[in-house]
């Protein structure tokens, strides 16, 4: 086995294994319980929202990345010990 792979990582691999599996029983049990017909407007509607979303979501984490390696995030100017006000 791998030196990185221990007992914490299988455990911690085995727990996330575990709750994807069982995401996808509820998602699929929850997809195939009723029988209502959802209509070509709502598939079309549920896309464009998972569309947008993802593109908003990578759209932020981009921005997120580019000001904190373009320096943005930086302080103003950096307070000293003696700037500091007294308590």
């Amino acid at each position: 086995m791998a030196r990185w792979l221990n007992l914490r990582s299988l455990v911690l691999i085995a727990t996330l294994a575990g709750l994807l599996l069982f995401s996808c029983v509820v998602a699929y049990l929850g997809w195939t319980s009723t029988d209502a017909l959802v209509p070509a407007s709502g598939y079309v509607a549920m896309a464009i929202g998972v569309g947008f979303s993802l593109v908003l979501g990578v759209g932020l984490m981009a921005l997120v990345f580019y000001s904190s390696r373009h320096g943005y995030d930086e302080p103003a100017h950096r307070l000293n010990e003696d700037d500091l006000p007294e308590r």
